[in-house]
């Protein structure tokens, strides 16, 4: 591989763990997180797995932390960094929308571009997302969320179509409901918000992540072989056992009606489940 590969967000979750895996298979790996504090934290979880990993603070939304990222010359770009905002749509601040999309939307894509731009000169590199299964449907208090992902899906398609003259790829990796705690605690961002509780059309304190919840194993492996470029395929639903069910998903919407005034079964299971709810309990 030219260059290293480069995974934002790489602080926690499923960008920590593919960057200590790929870097115990010996490959040349920048861990970008987003805070400083996070650097050592890194650092030691690598020494205690006995491999060698560059820790780099980047924050996607700083602008000096881009324009430094795009000096590394990197083969592969993962797009890991990201946040999760519940709510329903008529009640999540002005803030707290705006956060959602700059953390994973416009501070990737302009990271991508300087990274991007870098790749084409010299017509090698491999750019991926993670998006997530919420960039192709939506769940009841996950528009937020899901409308970045969206976001995400769109960029991602329009640079695969534009980068394939220049010998740049690009996938997205699309994980379904995996515990890692992300999505539980995207149900737990109401706390921070600073509005009237009196104004909102629903009780936080009611609602947990409205899915059962796959063990993450099965991300993790499919992130290394995408990064690798082992598999080809543009975009990875996981687990794959969803595959069918999103696909129907997104069919139904060309015959879906108008609402018929009642709460919807996705809604209703927001209140029925516990957060951390393991598939097949």
């Amino acid at each position: 591989m030219a260059g290293p590969i480069l995974i934002t967000g790489a602080g926690s979750g499923f960008g920590k763990e593919v960057a200590l895996r790929l870097a115990a298979a010996g490959h040349e790996v920048i861990a970008g997180v987003e805070i400083i504090a996070q650097v050592s934290a890194v650092r030691a979880g690598a020494r205690e797995r006995g491999v060698e990993l560059r820790v780099e603070k980047l924050d996607v939304t700083d602008p000096g932390d881009r324009e430094n990222a795009w000096t590394w010359d990197v083969e592969v770009l993962l797009n890991n960094a990201g946040v999760s905002e519940g709510g329903a749509t008529a009640d999540i601040p002005e803030e707290r929308l705006r956060r959602q999309f700059e953390v994973n939307v416009f501070g990737p894509v302009l990271l991508t571009q300087g990274i991007a731009r870098r790749m084409a000169a010299r017509r090698s590199g491999h750019i991926v997302f993670m998006s997530s299964v919420a960039g192709l449907t939506v769940d009841p208090f996950t528009g937020a969320y899901a409308g970045s992902k969206h976001a995400v899906e769109a960029f991602a398609d329009a640079l695969d179509q534009e980068l394939a003259e220049f010998g740049v790829t690009v996938a997205t990796i699309n994980p379904g409901p995996f515990l890692t705690g992300f999505n539980d605690t995207m149900f737990e961002t109401w706390k921070e918000w600073r509005d009237d509780p009196a104004d909102r059309l629903f009780d936080y304190a009611e609602l947990a992540f409205p899915h059962e919840q796959y063990d993450p194993e099965p991300v993790y492996r499919q992130t290394v072989r995408v990064l690798l470029r082992e598999d080809r395929r543009y975009r990875n639903l996981l687990p794959a056992e969803m595959e069918p069910q999103t696909r129907e998903q997104v069919d139904a919407l060309w015959e879906r009606q108008l609402n018929d005034g009642r709460r919807p079964d996705a809604l209703q299971k927001a209140y029925d489940l516990t957060p951390g709810t393991h598939v097949g309990f």
